[in-house]
């Protein structure tokens, strides 16, 4: 039986939104050095989802490896462009 998501959890704002951005960002950089496409592919889309919602200046505070890798070189790999993954 699958876990039960949170469903009253209150959204993230500030520090604590840009905190997790960063931690989403790593933990799929992370899977992607572990070859983990699938695992890698469901934390960069969550983590582009968040990104998405900060402000100019919040996006400045993420720091510019992360934004790298999230905007550039994870879209080469993952963008829409790209087939996207079947079921085997």
């Amino acid at each position: 039986m699958p876990a039960k998501k949170k469903t009253n959890a209150k959204p993230l704002v500030g520090g604590a939104l840009i905190k997790e951005v960063n931690r989403r960002i790593r933990l799929a950089r992370g899977h992607w050095d572990a070859h983990r496409n699938k695992a890698c592919r469901r934390e960069r889309d969550a983590a582009m989802e968040l990104y998405e919602t900060l402000t100019k200046e919040q996006r400045d505070q993420v720091p510019q490896v992360l934004r790298v890798w999230l905007r550039y070189r994870s879209e080469k790999y993952f963008g829409d462009h790209r087939t996207p993954p079947g079921n085997k």
